[in-house]
């Protein structure tokens, strides 16, 4: 039988009291929401935590996506299930219902908060990509006061992430540009599985042409990796298949997968390029309304 080892058990009414319980508690305690990575890896004993902090009470403060003029603001206790039925953010950012739709299951997704995805912070996690690709900021809150860091700065390695010992994320910033639009493909092994391979794409068209366009992919490295170089060829071109399978073949490069019980590296290689094929030509079918 898996059992966690013994722990202590605290239930925080607001950001600040979270907070607060962070700073006195110190770094053998964690907060936990829908649960579902760290309650496992507590059972396998991967986590070995004094203090379990419990922020279900915070979705009335955290828990929303408000639609401003330049951005769409998500709180960090957004369930998975209220992303998936976001009209709002489906029309800006079509990626993310592509993603909740292929998350886990309707239990997780129940319960299941875009903070946790982000702050468990595995290279295989569906909203790392999604966010790596949209180019989102993360709001980081302590005592001290609130920062705002880029998706990049966020991500230190696998399982780590910027976040400190006494301070939570607490909103994702996900900014909108005109002309645009995304699309999220993966590959898994059975329904609702982690990522074999997972890519999203956002292109911004203007013009006929591609003005701007960025790639992520999970489940080929350390971390959700972007790749500016196909950001980079992109830009100012025409969109063809040509085109499309030149990107495909840099992401196929760019990335560092390794063999393991879901596939190959070269396995990996050929779905990192396959998917971001598939990924740019549905964004840009979408970006000019052809296409679903």
């Amino acid at each position: 039988m898996q059992v966690p080892a013994p722990f202590d058990y605290e239930r925080a009414g607001s950001v600040d009291e979270a907070i607060g319980l962070l700073e006195r508690l110190g770094s053998s305690a964690r907060l936990v929401a829908g649960g579902h990575s760290l309650l496992p890896m507590m059972k396998l004993r991967l986590a070995n935590l004094e203090y379990l902090i419990d922020i279900n009470d915070l979705h009335g403060e955290l828990g929303y996506v408000r639609v401003e003029p330049s951005q769409i603001r998500v709180g960090a206790m957004t369930r998975h299930r209220e992303l998936l039925e976001s009209d709002a953010l489906a029309e800006a950012f079509p990626i993310f219902r592509d993603a909740e739709q292929v998350i886990a299951d309707p239990v997780v997704r129940n319960r299941g908060t875009i903070g946790g995805s982000l702050c468990q912070a595995d290279p295989s996690e569906d909203l790392s990509a999604v966010c790596t690709t949209l180019d989102a900021h993360c709001v980081i809150r302590g005592s001290a006061g609130e920062r705002v860091v880029s998706m990049t700065e966020f991500y230190r390695g696998p399982y780590e992430t910027a976040v400190g010992d006494s301070e939570m994320l607490i909103e994702i910033r996900l900014p909108i540009r005109p002309g645009g639009s995304s699309a999220y493909e993966k590959v898994e092994r059975r329904a609702g599985d982690w990522a074999v391979v997972s890519c999203g794409a956002a292109v911004w068209m203007s013009d006929g042409l591609i003005s701007d366009a960025r790639v992520g992919l999970a489940a080929v490295g350390p971390n959700t990796t972007g790749i500016p170089a196909i950001s980079e060829l992109l830009r100012g071109n025409g969109p063809s298949e040509e085109l499309y399978a030149s990107a495909g073949a840099i992401a196929a490069q760019s990335c560092s997968p390794v063999t393991d019980m879901r596939g190959s590296e070269e396995y990996k290689r050929h779905l990192a390029d396959e998917l971001t094929r598939r990924a740019l030509r549905r964004s840009v079918a979408r970006a000019t309304e052809q296409g679903v």
